[in-house]
């Protein structure tokens, strides 16, 4: 019953909508993903602040899927400097006169949304992008409130009746009976790892701009529904959510282009924390082709492992991880980590919008100790200084010279399908100043200090953002599974933004 609902649901939610694209339909389109460190203020920023900051955001994040509602609550966000965020931007408004704002790209996440004028912001000091250099604009002109009795209103507030949310609306019981309510969608709270905010839907012209070729075209969606956000906690930056939900980028991009979002892929530039490291964008490919076996292809092929289903955050994309290679040892993954049970918990997330993999504690800790133990037989002294200043363990003196880099153990994750991505040493463990020395830290870290803030469930684990650079990340969403492979990515970005 529940799969033929999910489509229902979204047909219901995109049946009056109108979509077209400027030109000749395409196949696939690229866009540019900039990283937040592209757009950094403060230059004097340190590799060391990044990392802890980064750390700190990362551990927020996957922390507050794995604490029960009331903990949440509890919980106060703090102003957290640059994370590895990147952003795709988009115009919003009828074309005469559009609005460009830019968007946090989050696979964590199910929502469009930005800030509208009037908008205040809690605990934004310190955060990039704040104060903006533009000031929210009020809600385009050529957008409209969506009503309370409408599936996008039901979708973002977590399916209650459309009944309910009428009345909430204060429409009268005649109007709520026979479905003929038009007054606006009850504002909706909306919560992240590290910030929340509180909005209204609408539903009006948004636009994305693709690459910078002469036969791009723009997609432009008549009737998106996205969120207006007056007050926000710690979220200066709206956000577009790739997720799986009926409300997310894809899926009302379906309306459009069934080919568009049935794949959608990125590659995540490699930047350790550098910003002239970052001078061309991220490719962010919607409608992303798969060569066929007989094209010659001079690029490695993809590795799939299939999506699980998790009932309880049907927009996660969960995936199993069965085990972790450090050298030549093996670490099983718990039962958690490889699958999702009845109740959506476990699996482990493939998010955009985390900086860096989050594991059980009792994972974490046998990857770290194995880690440990063939690096101190490789001759590496702990720094506990960096661990402290950083948050990240374990640590080490490392002076980055070619005999010290073939010393480090590789790390490969091993997922269901027989999967296995092998990663890059530096998405891993990387170099960097601390005290006057050089040293290197594990770029992995633990999702739960204590067995009891993991006793709420959710998902189990994190695969962040740091540990796919330097990987195309397919999402295939027709397939139901989840694709990954060693790219060049500024060169995929010059390939592709110039096809």
């Amino acid at each position: 019953m529940q799969a033929f609902m999910a489509p229902l649901f979204l047909l219901l939610l995109l049946c009056d909508q109108f979509l077209v694209i400027d030109g000749a339909r395409p196949d696939s389109v690229v866009f540019p993903l900039s990283h937040s460190l592209s757009r950094s203020k403060n230059s004097n920023f340190s590799t060391l602040q990044h990392l802890k900051s980064s750390a700190l955001h990362s551990a927020a994040r996957h922390r507050s899927r794995r604490h029960a509602p009331e903990r949440r609550r509890q919980q106060v966000s703090l102003p957290l400097s640059p994370g590895s965020d990147y952003t795709l931007s988009v115009s919003v408004g009828a074309p005469s006169a559009p609005t460009i704002v830019s968007l946090y790209m989050d696979t964590g996440s199910d929502l469009v949304w930005f800030p509208c004028s009037p908008f205040e912001c809690m605990l934004c000091e310190g955060k990039p992008s704040y104060p903006p250099l533009h000031p929210p604009l009020p809600p385009p002109p050529a957008s409209r409130q969506v009503t309370c009795g409408s599936a996008a209103c039901s979708a973002v507030h977590s399916g209650l009746p459309a009944s309910d949310l009428c009345a909430i609306a204060a429409c009268t019981l005649d109007d709520i009976e026979t479905d003929s309510c038009s007054a606006p969608c009850p504002r909706f709270y909306y919560a992240y790892g590290d910030g929340s905010l509180v909005a209204r839907l609408r539903r009006g012209p948004l636009s994305l701009h693709g690459s910078t070729a002469p036969s791009a075209a723009p997609l432009r969606l008549q009737n998106f529904t996205f969120a207006c956000a007056h007050s926000a906690l710690a979220e200066p930056v709206g956000v577009a959510g790739f997720g799986r939900g009926p409300l997310s980028l894809p899926a009302q991009l379906a309306a459009l282009s069934p080919s568009l979002a049935a794949r959608f892929s990125y590659c995540l530039v490699s930047h350790s924390f550098q910003q002239d490291r970052l001078l061309r964008p991220s490719p962010l490919i919607l409608g992303r082709t798969e060569p066929k076996p007989s094209e010659p292809d001079q690029d490695p092929p993809f590795v799939y492992t299939p999506l699980l289903h998790n009932p309880k955050h049907p927009y996660f994309y969960s995936v199993g991880l069965e085990s972790l290679s450090i050298g030549p040892s093996r670490v099983r993954a718990p039962p958690e980590l490889r699958d999702v049970d009845r109740r959506g918990n476990g699996g482990m997330v493939v998010d955009s919008g985390t900086t860096f993999t989050m594991l059980p504690a009792e994972t974490y800790t046998s990857l770290a100790n194995e880690f440990n133990r063939q690096m101190s037989r490789a001759g590496f002294e702990r720094a506990a200084e960096a661990e402290e200043r950083t948050g990240l363990r374990p640590c080490y003196f490392f002076e980055d010279r070619v005999a010290d880099r073939r010393s480090v153990p590789g790390l490969a994750l091993h997922f269901a399908g027989n999967a296995s991505v092998a990663l890059p040493r530096r998405n891993y463990f990387m170099g960097f100043e601390s005290g006057g020395r050089r040293v290197g830290c594990l770029m992995v870290m633990s999702g739960g200090e204590t067995a009891g803030e993991e006793e709420y469930g959710g998902p189990a684990g994190t695969l962040g953002n740091f540990q796919q650079q330097g990987f195309e990340v397919v999402y295939d969403l027709e397939g139901k599974r989840v694709g990954f492979a060693r790219r060049r990515c500024a060169a995929l970005w010059e390939e592709m933004s110039r096809a």
